[in-house]
């Protein structure tokens, strides 16, 4: 993330610490795509990510005034969404394996027809679903929304040492992933 973005966030946190009103919407502006996508990551439901993130934001706004570094608000939210994802998912379980035994029977058969045509992201895109989703989570972080490995530590709460394992695992496992693909062809 940029420092220009950084410092503009973090004039909103003040302005809403400092109580204005004019500074919730655009905050909300701001971040509402990224929480939601992050709740997305865990999910894997666009409805339930955006209630998530929905129910997020009420947590943001009741404690963002003991929030002490507004310029950690970025980390914070995603913090407070994952937090919550992770919630909901220990809620929903049992309902999530049935989803996903569902999904994993039909999967196939999609995959098959639809990587004839896709060009190299698609496929790129494709082969980052097949990794275990703490992994997808990491790159999604490290390479998308450029976090850095503290940053990347803070907002999931593992250590710095877990997500670098993590991207060193997903990375490996891409390249095998794709010269198994491309053998194959």
């Amino acid at each position: 993330m940029t420092d220009i973005n950084k410092t503009f966030d973090s004039l909103l946190v003040l302005q809403c610490q400092s109580g204005s009103k004019k500074a919730v919407p655009i905050l909300v502006k701001r971040w509402h795509a990224k929480l939601c996508k992050q709740a997305y990551w865990y999910t894997r439901d666009l409805e339930v990510s955006k209630d998530i993130a929905q129910d997020s934001w009420s947590t943001i706004f009741l404690k963002i005034g003991t929030l002490k570094d507004a310029n950690c608000f970025g980390n914070w939210a995603l913090t407070i969404v994952t937090r919550n994802a992770i919630d909901w998912l220990r809620k929903h379980k049992k309902e999530i394996e049935g989803l996903d035994s569902y999904r994993e029977g039909n999967a196939n058969v999609i995959e098959d027809n639809d990587c004839k045509s896709q060009n190299d992201s698609e496929l790129l895109r494709s082969m980052i679903k097949k990794l275990p989703n703490n992994q997808q989570l990491v790159l999604n972080l490290f390479y998308i929304e450029e976090y850095s490995i503290k940053e990347i530590s803070d907002i999931i709460n593992v250590s710095t040492g877990t997500v670098k394992s993590r991207l060193f695992t997903a990375r490996e496992k891409l390249k095998t992933i794709l010269k198994n693909k491309n053998h194959g062809k």
